[in-house]
């Protein structure tokens, strides 16, 4: 994952740098407040040569489908076979902040996601209750097997449904643990090839505890109630979500965490640790594992965790 706050000068040989050390994806982010998803994605595709891309993710109440299509299906054009696009409710904080939170977000998800598709492999699409097109269709769209996937990033049960149904893949958020993503594939129950993209804070070094201390940042977030799914199949749920309460701060929250839950939580240790973990990811259903550098330098960390490829 290219870090949302990375330095303007690093993004490039960030970019770059992933490239060289043979990641296979990397992903950039949309948080609100920081960059564009699909400029750093065009930007990165055309500062690398082999590596695939990923947008995490496209919030369905910031772009009008039809204009969003046309970005995607550039992006597919451009650097055919080498673009994943992630699209999804957005944040319902975030999105409430811009006057973008609708009433139906399943409705306009499902439609959303349905347009997108249909316009980046030149179908014509019609008017919806909230995708109101009407007969629009993209002149120049994607060739077969150019055309970028289209995820879903969710979380509750009936968005990982409809993910399903509709989506070539899901984006789970992180913290992806197995348990986790056995659970959403379970509600995902897809009928068709479809992948699963599941996202984690990640460090490692020779020193698995100097790695473990090292990521615990990347958790001070993780809480109630946006992250209930992704908690509730661990058995120390319940017991996690008290200690959030309990925590004045974040800071003193991330520093209460057991090891033994920061190792579940996270991507970390030593690096056959870390492959252990994510042989543990691929073996539940995980198809990507997108891994967050957490270090003082992105460009450093993203080089220890190149150890575990």
């Amino acid at each position: 994952m290219l870090p949302r706050d990375l330095a303007p000068s690093q993004v490039l040989p960030f970019a770059r740098r992933a490239d060289e050390l043979g990641f296979d994806e990397l992903w950039v982010v949309e948080d609100l407040g920081f960059r564009g998803g699909v400029a750093q994605a065009a930007a990165v595709l055309a500062a690398t040569g082999r590596i695939r891309v990923g947008i995490g993710l496209l919030p369905v109440g910031a772009r009008n489908a039809a204009f969003a299509a046309m970005e995607v299906a550039t992006l597919g054009q451009l650097f055919p076979g080498r673009v994943d696009v992630g699209i999804g409710h957005g944040m319902p904080g975030w999105m409430r902040s811009v006057g973008e939170w609708p009433a139906s977000p399943l409705t306009l998800l499902d439609e959303y996601l349905r347009a997108v598709i249909a316009l980046v492999r030149g179908d014509v699409v019609e008017p919806g209750e909230y995708v109101a097109l009407d007969a629009v269709r993209l002149e120049d769209a994607c060739v077969p097997g150019d055309a970028p996937r289209i995820l879903a990033g969710v979380r509750g049960p009936k968005s990982l449904a409809l993910s399903g149904r509709v989506a070539d893949g899901t984006i789970l958020a992180e913290p992806t643990t197995p348990e986790y993503a056995r659970a959403a594939l379970k509600y995902v129950d897809a009928q068709r090839p479809h992948r699963l993209v599941g996202y984690n804070v990640a460090a490692v070094d020779s020193d698995a505890g100097v790695a473990v201390e090292a990521v615990r940042a990347g958790l001070e977030w993780i809480g109630e109630p946006d992250w209930v799914p992704h908690l509730a199949p661990l058995p120390f749920a319940d017991e996690f979500a008290a200690l959030r309460r309990e925590s004045g701060s974040r800071e003193e929250f991330v520093r209460r965490l057991p090891e033994e839950w920061v190792r579940q939580l996270a991507v970390t240790g030593t690096p056959e640790d870390a492959r252990a973990r994510l042989d543990e990811l691929f073996a539940a259903g995980v198809d990507s594992a997108v891994l967050f550098p957490i270090g003082a330098d992105p460009v450093q960390a993203v080089e220890r965790l190149a150890a575990v490829l």
